[in-house]
């Protein structure tokens, strides 16, 4: 069998342009070709599968992927809706792709809340997360489930509502539909199995998600210089947000002033910046951060 780790994702759309830019950034060498199925890393034994992505899962539980990057909507319908339970669970969660599954009905319709649907049909792709909310909120309702285009089936008369999912609303709103809730908020994911890699494997697995765990953690993350008042120091250092201890060196022919640099792991406001120059800080300077390894 061989040792290079083998990653499902996405084929195209905006999850797979997202994941492919995730493992660049993580240094990941390779070119995706026409339709083809398969893509190698150049520069690490790794090799992508461009596939479906309700087939990720599946994919993933049955070995013929080690790892997979999904959505956390198609997951959870996986597991909902497969005979036995799969072996594929959430390794790390990647922060990006985020959309919410949400119910909506016409704004003219007898259905305007949660209250409204029993008795009523619901149409979605996503039956298995549907039932369940329905089930958790003794709800009894029929679902009609749908390939796509579930939107257009209260105009048409399949249902009274929907259950599909929303990032803009643009779709909805086209539609004459208004969501009124949410049963589901979803991202990004990196899923594996539960099953055991090969030392060689489970190595590269280790290298690649250390890498993502700094691309993740510097993508808010900045570096920040600035000159302060030694007195201001303890303030200034309790206001830039989410950084450890930081760097302060003494400032030539400056007695009262020193210089204070942090890497600062929250997102970095211009309120931010207004406090530390209230505070006596002057030539502030906030900087990207490319990489980042703890």
């Amino acid at each position: 069998m061989s040792d290079r780790l083998r990653i499902a994702l996405q084929k195209k759309g905006r999850l797979a342009e997202d994941s492919f830019d995730l493992l660049k950034k993580c240094g990941l060498r390779f070119s995706i070709r026409g339709g083809g199925l398969l893509a190698r890393v150049k520069n690490m034994p790794i090799d992508l599968l461009l596939v479906r992505d309700d087939d990720i899962p599946s994919f993933v539980a049955n070995n013929a992927a080690d790892i997979g990057i999904v959505g956390e909507n198609v997951l959870v319908e996986e597991q909902l809706t497969v005979q036995s339970k799969l072996d594929a669970d959430i390794a790390m969660r990647l922060g990006f792709s985020r959309c919410k599954l949400c119910l909506a009905a016409s704004d003219t319709g007898k259905v305007q809340s949660s209250a409204d649907l029993n008795g009523t049909r619901i149409a979605t792709t996503y039956p298995g997360v549907t039932a369940r909310y329905l089930s958790e909120n003794h709800i009894k309702a029929t679902l009609v489930e749908m390939k796509g285009a579930v939107e257009l089936a209260p105009s048409i008369g399949i249902a009274e509502s929907i259950c599909d999912l929303v990032s803009s609303g643009a779709t909805l709103e086209a539609n004459g539909l208004t969501a009124f809730e949410t049963i589901l908020e979803s991202e990004a994911v990196l899923i594996r199995s539960e099953r055991s890699l090969s030392a060689e494997k489970a190595d590269i697995l280790d290298k690649l998600m250390n890498r993502i765990d700094g691309v993740l953690k510097s993508k808010d993350s900045k570096y920040i210089m600035l000159n302060a008042p030694k007195s201001a120091v303890a303030k200034i250092t309790n206001l830039l947000p989410g950084s450890d201890a930081p760097t302060i060196m003494p400032l030539a022919g400056q007695d009262d002033l020193v210089a204070i640099q942090a890497v600062c792991t929250e997102t970095v406001f211009w309120e931010t910046l207004e406090g530390l120059k209230a505070l006596g800080a002057r030539a502030i300077l906030v900087l990207p951060i490319e990489k980042m390894m703890s």
